[in-house]
Formats: structure tokens, C-alpha cells, sequence
């Protein structure tokens, strides 16, 4: 197998992805809660990517990357470096193909997180929790190895993957006013932007919500963030990139990392805006998943729904598509 990597992301690359990851990844549910529809006044349909295999989309874009690499390059494995569910998921996609990963990870990672990477087979370098020491340890590592660098966000295989999560929300549900994704890196919410701009305006296709109304409609695809770590926020607003503090804190731990250099010109000229949440109203967030749909989710894939807590007066009698990035969660660090 031998694959030229392409160094653009458009909507050919996400239905190429969809094709090449389509036997290694589930085709998640959608739900919705009549209760959270009541509460804000809005029909919400959630994307249960917590169902993903190794609990997150983030296994998406690291198949997309693993399986576009060629036969005689197997050898030399794969690195990254990841606060955790991208690790993960590199871990298995590697192993599918009989290939190595190591994986850079902070040393203040959630501890579920470190260990779901090595279930599933794969190497952890620990370094400083710091955005330059883990692209710095990344480096050094990928030049001592030669292992192939597949980053968590800013390399077109990802971003191609992950929208993947974002096609089979909008050919599933017609006419969504908007859709809400997490936003760190940006690999989710680049991939939605382009998912969302090249196929919704027709109106949803196959598989569409049976009563839903075909034709014209701009879906708005919104970033959803922590207010403790709003760089992605304050860059789209500023009009370009500002890196995340290194003293930024928030307790979703998978949104804990700058915006990437190929993300954000996506998000910043495709985007209708990026939200922000309080850390209380992300508790009461994932709680509310919990209790009203029975779903375990992460902090981070919460954040999208504590936007709309915050500011429901924007998507009030709206179609509002919401993606649960993630499932992994630490048990005893719950936070209530």
C-alpha cells in the first residue's frame, strides 16, 4: 500500500477517510433527551462518539492516519503526543496494522487515560504538563526513531478523520440550524466546519430525520470551550492564533492544549463563533448527561452542551447538533 498524503482537507478527503476507517471505527448513535429539549428550548441531537472504540473520535483520525501509511514504513512505528484519548486511540489503530506507538503525555494526565494507552499497547514518555515540553519531547523522540508523527490535531490525515464524526451527524439529521463541537486542538471542530460547509447546504441525504425538510440551509458550526483555556476563543475573535497560557487550568483535561497552525485558519474563516462555559456550569453539564440520558462522558465532551446552558437564549426553538467527543473518564476523580 502506497499513499501519497494529501496537504489539503476538503470534503473529498472526509468521504476518502470515511471509506478507508468505515471497517475499524463504529457508526454511532444519535440520541436525543426530551427532558434537556424542554430545559432549553431547543431539539438537541447528540453524537455519541463516547461509543467510539477507545471512547472517543479521536480513534477516527488516528486510523484515517495509520492505515493511509505505506507497507515498508511499518516498521518504524508511530508516535505522538497526546493528553490522553488520542494517545489511546494511535495505541490501537497502530496495533491493527502490527505496528508500534509511543505516545508523549503530560505528567499531570489523567491516570484512566495513561492507562487505556497502554491497554491497548502502547509506549508513554512522560514530560513537563506544558504545551512546548510536549511538542519539544515529541521532536526529539520522532528524530531519535524515525517513528511516522501522527499529531492529536495539526496534520491533514486527522483533520480529515475526525469530520468524519461531523458527515454522519448531517447526512443522519436534516436541517440543524447548528452544530457544537469541544475545541482544543481543533481537529474535531476543523473537520466539522468542513463537513458542515460542503454538504448542508443541500440539506441532509441518506438516512435523513424522517419529516425533515430537504433543501437550502446554512448549518452555523460553533466551537464549545472552557473559560479557563478560551485561547481558541480569543484568537477567533482577535483574527489570529494566540497560543494557550501555560498557567491555563480546566478540569476538561482533553481541551488543555493551544489551537494548531492548520486548524484555526479552517475554524477562523469557517466558523459561525466559538462559546465559552464556566468549569461549575461543564460539572453541571455532564451531569445532566448523565442523569438524563445514561451516558458517562468526560468533562471535555460536556463543554458543548455548557455553552448552550449559558447561553440559551442563542439556540432557542433551534436543531442543534451536539458531538460527545468522549467517554474516559477517572471513576475516582469524579467531580461531584
Amino acid at each position: 500500500m502506497s499513499i501519497t498524503p494529501r496537504t489539503t482537507v476538503d470534503l473529498s478527503a472526509l468521504r476518502q477517510a470515511a471509506q478507508r476507517i468505515a471497517e475499524h471505527v463504529h457508526h454511532t448513535p444519535i440520541m436525543t433527551s426530551r427532558a434537556l429539549n424542554a430545559l432549553l428550548g431547543a431539539q438537541l441531537f447528540f453524537k455519541c462518539e463516547n461509543l467510539q472504540r477507545t471512547g472517543a473520535f479521536k480513534f477516527r483520525g488516528a486510523t484515517n492516519a495509520v492505515m493511509m501509511q505505506s507497507e515498508d514504513r511499518l516498521a518504524a512505528g508511530f508516535a505522538t503526543h497526546s493528553s490522553g484519548n488520542h494517545g489511546a486511540a494511535l495505541s490501537l489503530a497502530a496495533s491493527l496494522r502490527g505496528a508500534c506507538a509511543t505516545i508523549v503525555m503530560p505528567s499531570n494526565s489523567n491516570r484512566a487515560k495513561m492507562h487505556a494507552v497502554r491497554s491497548y499497547g502502547g509506549t508513554i514518555v512522560e514530560c513537563e504538563p506544558t504545551q512546548v515540553a510536549r511538542e519539544e519531547t515529541f521532536a526529539r523522540l520522532v528524530t531519535s526513531t524515525g517513528a511516522e508523527p501522527v499529531p492529536p490535531f495539526d496534520d491533514v490525515r486527522v483533520i480529515a478523520g475526525q469530520g468524519t464524526a461531523a458527515l454522519e451527524l448531517l447526512e443522519s439529521i436534516a436541517d440543524l440550524d447548528a452544530v457544537l463541537t469541544p475545541v482544543g486542538g481543533g481537529g474535531l471542530l476543523s473537520g466539522t466546519v468542513i463537513s458542515a460547509k460542503s454538504i448542508t447546504t443541500k440539506g441532509a441525504t441518506k438516512g435523513a430525520t424522517k419529516g425533515a425538510t430537504k433543501g437550502a440551509r446554512q448549518t452555523d458550526v460553533y466551537g464549545a470551550e472552557p473559560a479557563a483555556a478560551d485561547d481558541t476563543f480569543r484568537a477567533f475573535n482577535a483574527g489570529e492564533r494566540i497560543p494557550l497560557s501555560a498557567t491555563a487550568n480546566t478540569i476538561a483535561d482533553g481541551l488543555r492544549t493551544s489551537i494548531g497552525f492548520i486548524t484555526f485558519p479552517i475554524i477562523r474563516d469557517g466558523a459561525a463563533g466559538v462559546l465559552t462555559a464556566s468549569e461549575a456550569s461543564i460539572v453541571s453539564a455532564m451531569r445532566m448527561i448523565f442523569e438524563q440520558m445514561k451516558l458517562a462522558v468526560e468533562p471535555s465532551a460536556a463543554v458543548p452542551l455548557a455553552c448552550m446552558l449559558e447561553q440559551p437564549q442563542r439556540f432557542a426553538g433551534k436543531r442543534v447538533g451536539l458531538i460527545i467527543s468522549g467517554g474516559n473518564i477517572d471513576l475516582e476523580q469524579l467531580p461531584w
